[in-house]
C-alpha cells in the first residue's frame, strides 16, 4: 500500500476505499459530535450579535441566519447518528453543513463590517475544522477551506474599514490557518492509514500459511467455521486434497523442493477458485481444502479433476537445477444443501465426509478424485464415481 504524497491518502483506489469502508462507523460518530459540538458554539455567539447590534431588525436577521446553521447542522448530525450513510452520502452531509456555515459566516461578517479583524480570527478556528475535525475527503477541505478564504478576503477589501497593515496581517493569519490545517490533514490521513496497514498486515499474517499464502487452520476454525449466518443457503462442496507421496519427494529432493512443490500446488487451487468467493485452506503439511459455495457435487468433481490433471503435468525444479519432479495428488468431494443458519454444522460434517472420500481415494490407488452427494450433512444417498 502506497500513500499519495500530497493528500496522505492511499494512491491506489481499492485500498483508499476499503480504509473508508472500515473507519466509516467512526466516520459517522465524528460527524455528528463534531456538528453537534460546534453549532452549540455558533448559537452561542449571537450574544456577539447582540452586543455589537443590539435587540433591532439586524440582530433578528443574524439570529436568522444562525438558525439556518444549526438546522442544517442538525439535520446532518441526525442523519450520521441515525441512518446507514455511505462514504459519499457521509462527504455529502459533510461538505453541505461547511457550506451553509461558511456562507452565514459570510453573511454575519458582512453585517458587522467594522470587526473584520475578530471575524478574521473566527475564520481561522473555523478553517482547522474544517481540515481536522470535521471529517472529508482532503480534497474537498481543501476546496471549501481555500475558497472560503478567498471569499472572505474578497469581502474584507469590499466592506472593511481596515489600514494597509491589517490587512496584511490578516492575509498572513489566514495563509497560516489553512497551511497548519493542510500539513495537519495530511499528517492525520497518513497516521490513520498507516494504523489500517498494520492492522491489515497482521489480520493477514494471523489468517495466512506463510509459505503457500492459503488461509491457515485459525482462520478455518475461527471464522469460516464460526456458527451464525454467512451465506444464503444453496449448495455447498467442500474438496480436500492431498499431494501424494510428499515425504518421498523431501527425503529424496530435499525439503527446498518439497516447499516449491506446495507452492505449485497452492498457485494452481488458487488460480482455479473464484477470488472473494471461495476459500483455500492449507489444511495440514500437504492438505489443502477448498471450500466451494453456491457449487454442486459436479462443479466439484470438475474443479478436482482439471486440478489433478494440471498438478499431475507440472513440473517443479529440483535443487540442481535439471531435475523435474512431477507427483499426483489424491482428492475428496463433498457436497450438501446449506442454510443460512447451519453452514457451520454442514460445513464441518462435509470436510469429514471429503476427509474419508480423500483416503479412500488414496487407498485406491492414488491420483484420483472420490465424490458424494449428500442430502443432509449425516445422511448420504448417491456416490458419484471417481
Amino acid at each position: 500500500m502506497t500513500f499519495n504524497p500530497l493528500t496522505g491518502e492511499f494512491a491506489q483506489l481499492a485500498h483508499e476505499t476499503a480504509f473508508l469502508a472500515h473507519k466509516l462507523p467512526q466516520t459517522r460518530a465524528l460527524l455528528g459530535f463534531t456538528l453537534v459540538f460546534c453549532t452549540l458554539f455558533y448559537l452561542a455567539f449571537a450574544v456577539s450579535d447582540f452586543a455589537a447590534l443590539g435587540y433591532g431588525p439586524q440582530f433578528l436577521q443574524l439570529c436568522a441566519a444562525r438558525g439556518i446553521v444549526a438546522a442544517t447542522a442538525g439535520t446532518c448530525a441526525w442523519c450520521a447518528y441515525r441512518t446507514p450513510l455511505s462514504v459519499r452520502a457521509t462527504r455529502v452531509a459533510a461538505s453541505t453543513a461547511e457550506i451553509v456555515a461558511l456562507g452565514c459566516f459570510m453573511f454575519i461578517a458582512v453585517r458587522r463590517p467594522g470587526e473584520f479583524h475578530w471575524h478574521a480570527m473566527s475564520l481561522a478556528i473555523m478553517l482547522i475544522v474544517i481540515y481536522l475535525y470535521i471529517p472529508n475527503s482532503f480534497a474537498n477541505a481543501l476546496l471549501l477551506a481555500s475558497g472560503a478564504t478567498a471569499a472572505f478576503l474578497a469581502l474584507a477589501l469590499r466592506f472593511g474599514r481596515m489600514s494597509a497593515a491589517d490587512v496584511v496581517t490578516m492575509v498572513m493569519l489566514l495563509l497560516l490557518a489553512n497551511a497548519f490545517g493542510a500539513l495537519a490533514a495530511r499528517r492525520f490521513n497518513c497516521a490513520s492509514r498507516e494504523e489500517y496497514q498494520a492492522r491489515t498486515q497482521l489480520q493477514h499474517a494471523a489468517a495466512r500459511d506463510h509459505l503457500t499464502g492459503c488461509f491457515n487452520r485459525r482462520h478455518l476454525h475461527d471464522h469460516l467455521m464460526r456458527p451464525g449466518p454467512r451465506t444464503a443457503g444453496g449448495p455447498l462442496t467442500v474438496v480436500l486434497c492431498d499431494i501424494d507421496n510428499f515425504k518421498r519427494i523431501n527425503d529424496t529432493y530435499g525439503h527446498a523442493c518439497g516447499d516449491a512443490v506446495l507452492r505449485s500446488f497452492a498457485d494452481l487451487l488458487g488460480a482455479m477458485t473464484r477470488d472473494g468467493i471461495d476459500s483455500v485452506v492449507r489444511y495440514g503439511g500437504e492438505e489443502f481444502l477448498a471450500i466451494l459455495p453456491g457449487t454442486d457435487v459436479d462443479g466439484g468433481i470438475r474443479l478436482a479433476e482439471r486440478l489433478r490433471t494440471r498438478f499431475a503435468a507440472t513440473g517443479v525444479a529440483a535443487g540442481d537445477g535439471t531435475t523435474l519432479v512431477r507427483t499426483t495428488a489424491s482428492f475428496g468431494v463433498a457436497c450438501a444443501d446449506s442454510g443460512s443458519d447451519d453452514a457451520d454444522r454442514v460445513l464441518r460434517d462435509l470436510i469429514a465426509a471429503a476427509d474419508k472420500l480423500m483416503y479412500d481415494a488414496k487407498r485406491g490407488g492414488r491420483d484420483r478424485v472420490c465424490a458424494l452427494r449428500l442430502a443432509s450433512p449425516r445422511a448420504p444417498v448417491s456416490t458419484p464415481s471417481p
